[in-house]
């Protein structure tokens, strides 16, 4: 009997050992469909697999980057769109605050200007300068006499870029005027809106999303890209005056991590975050899950945990796998 007790007592402690080490861990949970699909899974995996106590803190781009930069929280930012903060995020991890833990989270990922595939195709749009001749079929709320482009909600990244990128290419002396889109909510709505009317609609989108397929959407030609002083330091630099026109940088989507994750975290965990990769298809699949089903970033984590258990326990160690399949 105390042989079995003292078992008993053996095991339990070393389950606490390797389970309970990680601590408490912030991740940024974006407001948009995919970041906050992964930073859910990612609560859950770290949560049930080695033993964190994890807290989503609501977050953008702009917002989530300049915490992590100056404060060293959240601990992880699981999808970051790293063009928005090329400069200060070099110079963070040259300094040792952040570190760019994993380059791929989503493969086939992209962003730039977009304009529906009805309109592109009955109108001969196939290039930027195609569009900016024809404001005319994208009228402006406000003002129909001048064309409109959709910008991104503040806090995002690509709503500097939008901005200065109007800027150079003299869009307003072509008959051009900027739609604030607001919020996440507002800029898939605008899109929404003009799909059911069967209207023009041209703005900053991204993919693999639901929406940019369902609507239709489609990336123009914006010409070649000018280089990455131009990005970096000017058009990505709001008080920056005379940006140059340039194609839309290459999409660098990533997972970033602060000091106190790579010191603190538990070294499976880390592993976790380098090794996990979701297949563009996988993306999409869920994205439409979320959006048929008016699913929460939980509820779709726990949906992609139960269907994919091929992909995922690919990302953890066998013992973490059994742990988290146990707790679903």
């Amino acid at each position: 009997m105390f042989l079995a007790m003292a078992t008993i007592f053996l095991a339990s402690a070393a389950f606490a050992d390797g389970h309970d080490t990680c601590g408490d861990i912030t991740i940024a949970e974006m407001d948009w469909a995919s970041a906050e699909l992964i930073a859910n899974i990612d609560k859950i995996i770290l949560e049930e697999g080695y033993g964190c106590s994890v807290e989503l803190i609501p977050g953008a781009t702009m917002t989530t980057f300049a915490s992590m930069d100056t404060k060293g929280e959240p601990d992880v930012a699981p999808e970051l769109w790293a063009n928005a903060v090329q400069t200060p995020l070099a110079k963070a991890e040259d300094e040792g605050r952040l570190f760019m833990l994993n380059g791929a989270p989503i493969t086939g990922a992209g962003e730039g200007w977009m304009i529906t595939s009805k309109t592109a195709e009955a109108n001969g749009l196939k290039t930027l300068d195609d569009v900016l001749a024809r404001p005319d079929l994208f009228p402006h709320p406000e003002d129909p006499s001048k064309g409109g482009i959709v910008t991104c909600p503040s806090g995002w990244g690509c709503q500097i870029a939008t901005n200065q990128l109007f800027k150079a290419f003299d869009m307003e002396a072509k008959g051009w005027m900027l739609i604030d889109s607001g919020s996440s909510a507002g800029l898939n709505g605008s899109i929404e809106k003009a799909v059911t009317r069967d209207e023009s609609w041209f703005g900053y989108y991204w993919g693999p999303t639901v929406l940019a397929s369902s609507a239709g959407l489609t990336l123009l030609d914006m010409g070649a890209f000018s280089g990455n002083d131009n990005w970096d330091n000017c058009v990505m630099d709001p008080e920056c005056q005379d940006p140059e026109p340039t194609g839309w940088v290459v999409s660098e989507v990533t997972s970033v991590v602060a000091a106190n994750f790579i010191e603190n975290g538990p070294k499976a965990g880390k592993a976790y975050i380098e090794n996990r990769s979701f297949p563009a298809a996988v993306m999409s699949e869920m994205l439409m899950y979320m959006n048929s089903n008016q699913a929460s970033g939980e509820d779709a984590a726990y949906e992609f945990l139960a269907k994919h258990p091929d992909l995922w326990t690919t990302w953890v160690t066998p013992e973490a796998a059994s742990l988290i399949k146990e707790a679903l």
